[in-house]
Formats: C-alpha cells, sequence, structure tokens
C-alpha cells in the first residue's frame, strides 16, 4: 500500500485505498485466509451475516427467489460474495430441481475454498466465476455484497468539499493518514448548512448495477443490505458519514489501521442503486426492511416450527434493535414488473 501512494504521487482516493485493502491478491482481507463470517469470536471470525445466524433466513428468501425464477422462466441463481455457502445451501435445499446450476462469483480463494465443501453435495450443479460473464438469466442474489465495495470519501471541511484520500505520514514511516484535496465532485444531493460533513458516494456500486444490468437477458436481482435511501443517506445531521471496519466481532471506525486484517465497509444508498438500475433498463419491484421481506416471505411460518434456540437466533433477522430495520432489500426485475412477495406489505419505494 505505502508503495501504491508513493507511486500514485503521494496520495489515494479512499477507493482505491480500499480496494487495495479488501482485494489485493493474497493480502487483501477477501483475499487472505483469514476466517472471517463465524457466530462467536472464538471462532476466529470477524463477523456473522443473516445465511450464518439462521438457516430460516435462506429458506424465507427461497420462496421469494422461487417465485422469480417461475415468474421469469428462468432455472438458474447467481449469488455474488456467496460467504461461507451458507445461503447458498439454504437456497438450493428449499428450491431444489427447479435450480439447474447454481453459480457463485466471489474473489475470494479461502472463503471459495469453504464454499464448495459446503455444497459438494450439489456437485456440478454448482460452479464459481470470477467474473460476470457477458449474457446471463437467471435470479440474482446477494447479501451484503454492495457494503464492500469500495466508495469514495466527500468531506466539506469550512465550506469547501473535498475529495478525502490516503497518505503516508510525514514522519516517513509507513503509517497512513487522512489527506484532503479539493474537488469537484459533490453527493448527490445539496447537504444544507454549512458545518463540517463527512459522507460517501458510491459509483463502484452503481456501476456494477449497470453492469449486471446490460448483462441479464432475462430474471430479477435481490439485494440485502445495510443502508438508508437518499433523504436519509444524506442528511444533515449524518455528518460523520458510514464506513466502519470489522474484526473479532467488534467494529472500529478507523480503516487506516490494521489493513488487510479487518472488514471495511459503507453503508449503502438504495436510492443510486434504484436509480442505476432503472437508467439501465430494470424495473424495481419494491424496496423495504429485511424484517419486513422475511414476515411477507413466510418467516413467521417457519419459526412456529422451529425448536427454541432457532425461533430465539431468528428473530434476531426481525427485530428492529438487530437487523430488522438497520437491513433493507431491494427487487429488480429484467422485463415486466410484479408484485412480487417480499414486497406486498411496507413496500418503501416510494422513499427512494
Amino acid at each position: 500500500m505505502a508503495q501504491a501512494i508513493q507511486a500514485a504521487g503521494g496520495w489515494l482516493p479512499f477507493d482505491d485505498f480500499m480496494h487495495r485493502a479488501l482485494y489485493t491478491p493474497g493480502l487483501g482481507y477477501y483475499a487472505n485466509d483469514l476466517r472471517k463470517l463465524g457466530l462467536m469470536p472464538g471462532s476466529g471470525s470477524d463477523f456473522v451475516t443473516a445465511p450464518e445466524l439462521s438457516p430460516l433466513f435462506g429458506r424465507a428468501l427461497a420462496a421469494q427467489v422461487g417465485e422469480a425464477l417461475e415468474r421469469t422462466q428462468t432455472d438458474e441463481i447467481w449469488e455474488f460474495g456467496a460467504g461461507s455457502g451458507a445461503l447458498a445451501l439454504q437456497l438450493l435445499e428449499m428450491l431444489g430441481k427447479r435450480v439447474r446450476r447454481y453459480t457463485i462469483v466471489d474473489v475470494s480463494g479461502a472463503l471459495r475454498a469453504r464454499q464448495q465443501q459446503t455444497l459438494q453435495k450439489y456437485g456440478e450443479r454448482v460452479q464459481w466465476a470470477a467474473e460476470l460473464p457477458a449474457r446471463m438469466q437467471g435470479v440474482v442474489v446477494g447479501n451484503e455484497v454492495l457494503d464492500a465495495m469500495p466508495v469514495q470519501l466527500l468531506a466539506r471541511v469550512g465550506g469547501v468539499w473535498h475529495e478525502r484520500g490516503v497518505a503516508l505520514a510525514p514522519d516517513g514511516g509507513e503509517r497512513f493518514v487522512w489527506a484532503d484535496r479539493p474537488t469537484k465532485l459533490r453527493p448527490p444531493v445539496d447537504v444544507e448548512g454549512q458545518h463540517d460533513y463527512l459522507s460517501e458516494i458510491h459509483f463502484q456500486a452503481e456501476a456494477f448495477v449497470r453492469t449486471l444490468v446490460e448483462r441479464l437477458r432475462r430474471g430479477a436481482a435481490f439485494f440485502i443490505d445495510y443502508g438508508f435511501p437518499e433523504a436519509e443517506y444524506y442528511h444533515p445531521q449524518r455528518h460523520m458519514g458510514t464506513v466502519m471496519c470489522h474484526r473479532a466481532h467488534q467494529s472500529d471506525p478507523d480503516p487506516l489501521t490494521d489493513v488487510g486484517l479487518k472488514d471495511i465497509t459503507a453503508h449503502v444508498n438504495f436510492t443510486g442503486i434504484a436509480l442505476a438500475a432503472q437508467e439501465a433498463g430494470m424495473n424495481v419491484l419494491g424496496y423495504t426492511s429485511q424484517g419486513r421481506f422475511l414476515l411477507n416471505c413466510g418467516l413467521a411460518g417457519l419459526m412456529e416450527s422451529a425448536e427454541l434456540p432457532a425461533r430465539a437466533q431468528a428473530h434476531k433477522l426481525l427485530m428492529e434493535h438487530e437487523m430488522g430495520e438497520l437491513f433493507k432489500v431491494i427487487g429488480m426485475a429484467a422485463g415486466d414488473a410484479w408484485p412480487a412477495l417480499g414486497f406486498v406489505a411496507g413496500d418503501r419505494t416510494h422513499t427512494l
């Protein structure tokens, strides 16, 4: 990283720094052999996602994916950033032979090995790819994928907008420090006031969605992640930005330390994702909280037939102070929209 900063003239934009920190082969967080996913810190993991927390997450999501497969007359699933493979396992178990092929797109070799072990009983029905093909069809699923896409940082300091990047400390060591440069870049909406303000813009995530739409000839896509609509994301009171790091089930706001050893994320601007999809030709099926989406997909009924410990874990998927409200779900269709199951009640598309 220090060499990259020096080669760039002493300053890297944060999206470049974040990309290198997460994806540099062999060294970046998602490209090294650290365990990453697990329920407890004692496992050597850094965080837990919904499919690891409860298998009922994937079983409920399967109801929406199954409906989308039927509506789009497709028989393939594409999952981005499949983690441990838990979600793929849950979807395949529930959907059975309705899924002819399940393709995982993941850049992490360590996670791919874990996925292959988890999904070995499905043989050649499960495949892996390092990038999108030129043409594809089916239902796309991404759980906590958009938050790991590099963001640019914008800082308003003394009433002047800057792009915040990373430089080397002036003491001559390899310690990283923040460095601002004036920029013509702006958030997508005006931020009222003249107070100092830090936030993110999401060019890479929006470009990813546009590319996906261009290549998805027939099908649908569902993304689950933490974030807000634009009006909430760039609210004047949200002045500290959303970049956060995760390690050993603890969070911290400093991505410049322990580089490559911890996750770096930013909340998702779901308005930007929806507009990128629409502008590229996709129709938005709905947008709502994870809790409401899972209830619409039948999670309550699945919990009734589960053992008490399993119900307790699944309850965290719904509770507002856990994952139920912070996480949102957006659905999109390549073709005509339909009243999708996951958004039949509590749809918030009007807030985007």
